[in-house]
């Protein structure tokens, strides 16, 4: 199991800065050549793992390509979602906390995404629609929309414009509705899943029909 570890002064200050300022905080933090997950993890907080995902999908929104980054933040982003499903705590695959990527890369694809994410968090306002994250079958429902992202995130549609992003929208939205209270932002991470599978099934339909064309 992972264990986390974060100073006093670097929790507090992860508590009391802006969600955009706390992804600046945690950008600032990377190591210079190569990271962890288990080292990004030990950067967010043990507490934070709605913060962790949407730093992770935070890279998925612009077309950045690092080896090894959709599997493990992938996997990690879906085991968060059934953490959260069953309540227990975040248990990481060895092969998946101590993989190493590329540290800079990844500092530049986030610092390029931030943009992107800021435009986002300004449709955010907490406790709107608070009958989408009240507790009970909500909540429920609200991880396993979680889930379906993460795995929707994980289809092997890398290389096809927005086939990542779409997801990435959908988590973003999600976490930040359930960190924030926000319905607004539930709705929306739902309605991205919706789009998400709409343009799966367009691509896979087209996929087949350039095949019997092609042997046609």
């Amino acid at each position: 199991m992972t264990h986390i570890d974060l100073s006093t002064t670097e929790e507090s200050a992860l508590q009391t800065e802006s969600l955009g300022e706390k992804i600046e905080l945690i950008i600032e933090k990377l190591p210079p050549a190569e990271v962890t997950l288990v080292e990004i993890m030990d950067i967010v907080g043990a507490d934070s793992l709605l913060l962790l995902t949407v730093f992770l999908s935070l890279i998925f929104l612009v077309p950045v390509s690092i080896p090894g980054v959709s599997t493990v933040f992938g996997s990690a982003i879906l085991l968060i979602g059934i953490t959260r499903l069953f309540a227990r705590k975040l248990w990481l695959p060895e092969k998946i906390g101590t993989r190493k990527l590329s540290a800079e890369k990844l500092r530049e694809g986030f610092k390029k995404a931030l943009v992107w994410f800021r435009r986002l968090e300004k449709v955010s306002r907490p406790h709107r629609l608070r009958g989408l994250t009240s507790k009970g079958l909500m909540t429920v429902f609200n991880n396993l929309s979680f889930i379906l992202a993460a795995l929707l995130l994980m289809m092997p549609f890398g290389l096809i414009p927005f086939s990542n992003t779409l997801p990435a929208v959908a988590l973003i939205f999600l976490a930040i509705g359930m960190m924030q209270q926000d319905g607004v932002s539930i709705l929306l991470g739902n309605l991205s899943n919706a789009a998400t599978i709409v343009y799966f099934g367009f691509l896979i339909a087209g996929g087949g029909w350039s095949i019997s064309r092609f042997f046609g």
